[in-house]
Parts: C-alpha cells; structure tokens; sequence
C-alpha cells in the first residue's frame, strides 16, 4: 500500500520561496513518475510538475517553468518542489501525486493518470 505525506506550505510574501516535501511510504519505493497538483478555492486540481525516473527528467506547467524545480530523492524516498518568486496566484492546496506503471509524458499532465494522492499541504501568498 502506498501512502504519501506533504509537508513543508505556509503563509509566505510574493517573491519569497518554499520548499514542499512528500515523504512516500515504502510501497513507493519502486514507482517511476510522481508528481505535484494543486487545487485553488472554486478551482479545478491542476497539473504542476511531475518527475519520471524511467528518463530522468522533469515536467512541468507553464505557469510555474523557470520558477519551480521538482526533484526525488530516490535513497530517502522523498518528492521535492522547491518554489522560487511566489505570486498570489501559487496560493493553492498542493498535492503530492503517484501515477501507476510508466506513464507516456502527455498523461501525466492529467489528475485521472493518479492513482495515490497526498492529503495536501496549504500554500498562501499575501502580502
């Protein structure tokens, strides 16, 4: 069973930074891609940055590219999303997501490709 803990949101200014961590249980040992959402007040959950062991690389969306970089630590067993220069607009529930088997690049941008979520961690910028 694979169960995934976040941690890590806050009440932060515009332009400061974050780093959000999901601690994955054992069970997610093995897994090739996860990822982050998030999900705003009256919003729909939307796709933010997913990693793919299988081809080493990251994704994500074009509103956080060049802003966030997410990473795994595959010894720890740990997802990152470290978050530079955060507007308003990042403020949002984030989620820690695992997707199943190997997922072709074009699926991952899609919350019905996750099969584990998080429980979500609040990230708010105000000034």
């Amino acid at each position: 069973q694979v169960e995934l803990v976040e941690s890590g949101g806050g009440l932060v200014q515009p332009g400061d930074s974050l780093r959000l961590s999901c601690a994955a249980s054992e069970g997610a040992r093995s897994t090739n891609a996860m990822g982050w959402f998030r999900q705003a007040p009256g919003k729909e959950r939307e796709f933010v940055a997913a990693v793919r062991r299988s081809t080493n690389n990251a994704y994500y969306s074009s509103s956080v590219k060049g802003r966030f970089t997410a990473s795994r630590d595959y010894n720890k067993n740990i997802l990152y999303l470290h978050m530079n220069n955060l507007k308003p607009e990042d403020t949002a529930l984030y989620y820690c997501a695992r997707y199943p088997g190997n997922p072709i690049l074009s699926s991952l941008r899609a919350a019905e490709s996750v099969d584990v979520w998080g429980q979500g961690t609040q990230v708010t910028v105000s000034s």
